[in-house]
């Protein structure tokens, strides 16, 4: 789907400019020309300048200056985008915030990060009914009469940009503070660095909370390149993606580093229009064919680096072996390799990665002491004053790529996101049933997954349904363990830490259950058993096994939806998987789908032994 407005190609980013200047620019310039394009709206520069200037006009009368910080509680829209640039605009930072989030860390983020408004829209304004912060309602900002053109608020390259919180390791989230300094840094090198046009069609597909969506948003932005939004129902199917690139023509698409891999296995056709597709997150163990038309280039970077540190092309197979490796470092972003006494190893060793320049975060918001301790003097002069401690190991190639070799922590990537197993067994010690728990990352399936070793409490009853609920309610998603295998005690090495080495491997014989094996006692509970075998490559599913508990996610319940509308023709929903994740509950949540359609068109047939009393009895 083109645009027919006629394409304005923008000079060179002004030196001085931050994030919402270059936008100023863009809508000056081709006001008329797509800016955003999601279901069927299709937003212009210039009307998203519109949007914007309302929701800097409204925050400005609440106090809204440099360095306040205001959430937005959105997902993924032109509204979103609309919101966080109008706060830009006022001259505040914005703080995004996953609609998915549990409430308990929900509230943590709001409590933590001092914001005292959020701008949202319909039922999730029902999310911060319990704070104390003023709820924004986009829509009725957005749908004020136009405001005459402000004044931008002037912002300094030291003033906040945005704050983004991360997986802590004190067991509670950590917010990173972003400048402009390090946001335009940012901008100006993907410009440059892969040429991008007000001829550029974008793909956004990262919820608003994950840094990629930074990324995916404010380049494009400044050099007036439209961005698209896919439907919820193509995200996590790397199929529909590929179509949906190919027939949107988007030209350069993020994906994080396990849904890139998938996608580099896929048949392209020679006429896609992409030819850059950007991944990161974790570790790149695939390398595209030479066939792929487009090229594939691996990025790595922490939060606190704001989104990217190194960037580089990845070469296909046919032309270099092994792992590929993270890239060089962009511009404005100087790298060292040190030992553990802080000197510098020799190319080809091993040495944690520590960066500098513009990029580098302000800090963890209110984390003082941790702020010093991640964010150290730089001894080495001509290259900044501060250096980031990644935590990470890297090697250095004589070519001048690095090569990522692993963490000095126990921090992990679970789908990209960051995740320290102790904020995990944290919040699984706060449930009276466990007496002491280890939380680690294995590879399963073909992705990493998390796993809890757990000490029962002594005569303390523990179903996992009630603990995974208990999880759900503090802990994102991402961070749920896949599985769970119970322990008389945690090992413990003569160092006196856990000795990770004997724990046992997780395996269907030792993942606990709550009941018994049961086989499936009906032909749907049958064919949804054999689909999550299938997904989570397990055999013997049994009737009342949890999908999550067997190591299901949203993507992979996603997938789930997939497979049962085609075999079924339903329809469900991840709040139905949610609300009843065992195979017995998803049969019949199809079956009562299945019901109520049959019912509306006046028919009755049923669908397993054990239920053709009930349905003759609602037929009569």
């Amino acid at each position: 789907m083109q645009s027919e407005t006629p394409l304005v190609d923008l000079p060179p980013l002004p030196m001085s400019s931050h994030a919402q200047q270059f936008v100023r620019e863009c809508a000056a310039a081709k006001p008329n020309a797509l800016a955003i394009s999601a279901d069927d709206l299709q937003l212009t520069f210039g009307r998203l300048w519109q949007w914007s200037t309302n929701v800097a006009h409204f925050l400005s009368g609440l106090s809204v200056a440099p360095d306040v910080v205001v959430g937005v509680l959105l997902d993924r829209s032109p509204e979103a985008i609309a919101a966080t640039l109008g706060i830009l605009r006022a001259g505040g930072a914005f703080l995004p915030l996953d609609p998915a989030l549990p409430s308990e860390r929900l509230r943590f983020v709001l409590r933590d990060s001092g914001v005292r408004q959020v701008i949202t829209s319909g039922s999730l304004a029902s999310r911060l009914a319990d704070s104390s912060v003023q709820v924004v309602d986009v829509g009725s900002v957005l749908s004020q009469p136009a405001c005459s053109d402000l004044v931008d608020c002037p912002v300094s390259p030291t003033n906040l940009a945005y704050v983004i919180y991360t997986s802590g390791s004190t067991g509670e989230p950590k917010g990173v503070e972003i400048t402009h300094a390090g946001l335009t840094n940012l901008i100006r090198w993907h410009c440059r660095n892969f040429h991008i046009s007000a001829a550029d069609r974008a793909a956004h597909m990262a919820t608003i909370s994950f840094d990629a969506a930074v990324w995916e948003i404010w380049p494009y932005l400044a050099a007036g390149a439209s961005i698209h939004i896919p439907e919820a129902s193509i995200r996590s199917n790397p199929e529909l993606v590929r179509d949906w690139i190919v027939a949107e023509g988007i030209t350069i698409a993020f994906l994080p580093t396990a849904s890139a891999e998938k996608a580099m296995a896929l048949d392209w056709p020679s006429s896609t229009c992409l030819r850059v597709l950007l991944t990161g997150a974790d570790t790149l163990y695939q390398r595209p064919p030479a066939s792929l038309p487009f090229a594939v280039v691996n990025n790595y970077g922490p939060t606190e680096c704001t989104v990217v540190a190194t960037s580089g092309t990845v070469l296909p197979a046919e032309l270099e072996a092994g792992v590929p490796p993270i890239g060089r470092p962009i511009d404005g972003i100087n790298i060292h390799v040190l030992d553990s006494q802080g000197q510098g190893v020799a190319a080809g060793e091993a040495g944690e990665l520590y960066l500098g320049g513009a990029g580098l975060a302000r800090g963890y918001r209110n984390l003082r002491d941790l702020t010093a301790q991640k964010f150290i003097h730089n001894p080495f002069p001509g290259t900044g004053d501060r250096l980031y401690r990644t935590g990470d190991l890297v090697r250095l190639r004589p070519d001048g790529q690095l090569e990522f070799l692993g963490r000095t922590d126990e921090q992990v990537k679970i789908r990209g996101h960051r995740v320290e197993p102790g904020e995990v067994v944290r919040a699984l010690l706060a449930h009276p049933g466990i007496e002491s728990a280890a939380v680690i990352a294995k590879d399963a399936a073909g992705e990493k997954r998390l796993y809890a070793y757990i000490q029962r409490a002594p005569g303390q009853d523990l179903r996992l349904d009630n603990l995974f609920e208990h999880l759900r309610g503090s802990l994102p998603e991402y961070m749920l363990p896949a599985g769970f295998i119970a322990v008389d005690s945690l090992p413990i090495g003569a160092n006196g830490k856990l000795d990770r080495s004997a724990l046992p491997e997780p395996s269907s014989a030792n993942l606990l259950r709550d009941e018994d094996f049961a086989s499936p006692s009906t032909v749907i509970e049958g064919r949804v058993a054999a689909v999550l075998g299938e997904l989570l490559r397990l055999e013997n599913v049994g009737r009342t096994d949890n999908f999550f508990l067997l190591g299901g996610h949203s993507l992979l319940g996603t997938q789930l939806i997939t497979r049962i509308d085609e075999i079924f023709g339903v329809q469900l929903s991840l709040l139905n998987l949610f609300d009843h994740p065992t195979v017995e509950g998803i049969a019949a949540e199809i079956e009562n789908h299945i019901l109520a359609k049959l019912e509306a068109e006046g028919q009755c047939v049923p669908l397993s032994p054990e239920s053709d009393a009930t349905r003759q009895e609602r037929c009569s």
